[in-house]
């Protein structure tokens, strides 16, 4: 038989058995909590509600979604890391909890790679680069252009500092070598209500909640921060296109447990997900909400934790960023 085939068919297999812990009780056999470590309505709060559904249709069990946001997304991932490894709280990460985190902070109050049990990544949201209406410039060259004939005047938005838009700015003073003002605020809608204003000038922000104001005129797209064109707005071309090459910023979604967690809890919770991402109804009902599904191993989802970590470690070192 094809390992590979022989692969598939065990992962469907094991997706259909029941899970046995050690005290001989089946799992989850009560509900499960699901930390969302950010507030309602972001990327991160939409992700994880949408899978916390999944996991709890195809679980038979209720999957209670727990926000608990503060310090970008710090608090929350704290409090999962802390939690008792049963199996009965999970939580959703991403860049924002366990690739940028590490770099800035330097009294975490976890390890992003020790404290956790990798399930499985689950989406990924492409990133856009968007300016002001107001401000004179309609691409990435002409933004750059500008950025260097006035040098410090062009103010770019975060959602907070240490956060992925704050963060992908750094990487855009570095990689142009432009000089650009960072000004943080307390979450991207304040943050996008200025830009729109005018009285900040550029900003990343996640592809799907930027489409109505881009469609509307109301922000102007200067690309997207991946390496390929997004299935989103695939008219849109990438910054790598257009001056930046291998510029890209990842926004990617996680499912984690508390290290220590039953290697049989682990495996069961990235069966069920791996067979909901790869449904056709459900990659469309995601698609709809701006994540793109991608459905991994617990190993491959560890490696992009590795992966981002030191990735951004060098951004950070080369930006010289610290939290103002």
């Amino acid at each position: 038989m094809n390992i590979a085939i022989a692969k598939q068919l065990g992962l469907v297999l094991l997706a259909n058995c029941v899970v046995t812990l050690a005290h001989g009780q089946a799992y989850p056999v009560r509900p499960i909590s699901f930390i969302v470590p950010a507030g309602a309505g972001g990327p991160t709060d939409i992700a994880g509600r949408l899978i916390a559904q999944a996991l709890s249709d195809r679980l038979k069990q209720s999957v209670v979604v727990e926000n608990r946001g503060g310090a970008g997304l710090t608090v929350g991932t704290t409090y999962l890391a802390r939690a008792k490894p049963d199996g009965y709280t999970i939580g959703i990460g991403g860049a924002s909890s366990h690739g940028i985190p590490p770099a800035i902070y330097p009294k975490l109050g976890y390890d992003a790679e020790k404290d956790f049990e990798p399930i499985g990544l689950l989406f990924r949201a492409p990133m856009v680069l968007l300016a002001s209406p107001a401000l004179p410039v309609k691409t990435l060259k002409e933004l750059i252009a500008y950025a260097r004939a006035n040098p410090g005047k062009i103010n770019y938005a975060s959602g907070g500092n240490g956060a992925l838009s704050h963060l992908s700015g750094e990487l855009l003073k570095t990689a142009a070598k432009i000089d650009l003002v960072h000004v943080p605020y307390k979450g991207s809608a304040p943050a996008n209500i200025d830009l729109m204003g005018g009285q900040v000038q550029i900003m990343f922000q996640s592809l799907h909640l930027a489409a109505p104001y881009i469609a509307s005129g109301k922000l102007v797209p200067l690309g997207v921060a991946s390496l390929q064109r997004s299935p989103l707005m695939p008219e849109l071309p990438t910054l790598a296109e257009n001056g930046l090459p291998d510029f890209e910023v990842r926004e990617w979604f996680a499912l984690f447990a508390p290290a220590g967690t039953p290697k049989a809890v682990v495996t069961r919770l990235n069966a069920v997900v791996v067979e909901e991402l790869q449904s056709a109804q459900a990659t469309q009902r995601f698609l709809a909400a701006g994540l793109i599904a991608t459905p991994s191993t617990p190993e491959e989802a560890a490696r992009m934790v590795r992966d981002e970590r030191r990735f951004w470690a060098r951004v950070v070192a080369d930006a010289g960023t610290k939290i103002d």
